[in-house]
């Protein structure tokens, strides 16, 4: 059993197939959720022993999604990157840090891998970067076909952000099968 920290996921998704894998997993986040849920901010939570870090850092100021924005933009996209290598630098022995494509690529490292939905069971396109730190590559579980941009093409609404964020059940069951 591993204790398992995930940091900034609201939806619970990578947390509760870390529990059903039989895993100590903890989520941590500003924003309230329910269950093994450290309501705060992650980075007073880093040195409590966790064996394994999955964060989704918010890409609002992050992702290529935004660029027409950035120059506007460019204090609260550096407070954004100095979290981004708050995580990565932690001293946890396991870590990865998930987020769209944008500038973590070309401000602090290229990603480790570049995932898709439908690599695991989603009919969706939605490349999805992983830094990883003493972590495999995940591998795909179930490549289907119809791949639909979703994420893209959603309606605009007040909660639009948050769930074009919210991980596919496919991907956090793929990632506490093989890094659990």
């Amino acid at each position: 059993m591993m204790k398992v920290l995930i940091a900034c996921e609201q939806y619970s998704k990578v947390r509760n197939a870390f529990i059903a894998k039989g895993h100590d997993a903890w989520s941590c986040d500003i924003y309230w959720a329910a269950g093994n849920h450290i309501h705060d901010d992650v980075l007073n939570h880093l040195n409590e022993g966790w064996d394994l870090m999955i964060a989704h850092p918010p890409c609002t100021y992050l992702a290529v999604s935004g660029a027409r924005w950035f120059a506007d933009r460019m204090p609260e996209q550096v407070a954004a990157l100095t979290f981004v290598r708050a995580l990565m630098s932690a001293s946890i022995d396991k870590i990865a840090v998930e987020n769209p494509i944008g500038v973590i690529s070309t401000n602090i490292r290229k990603p480790d891998q570049i995932i898709n939905p439908w690599e695991f069971g989603h009919p969706e396109t939605k490349a999805t970067c992983l830094w990883l730190k003493n972590l495999p590559l995940l591998r795909p579980t179930n490549i289907v076909n119809g791949r639909f941009p979703n994420v893209h093409t959603m309606s605009k609404s007040h909660n639009r952000g948050m769930l074009r964020s919210i991980t596919y059940q496919g991907i956090a069951n793929a990632m506490a099968s093989q890094w659990g």
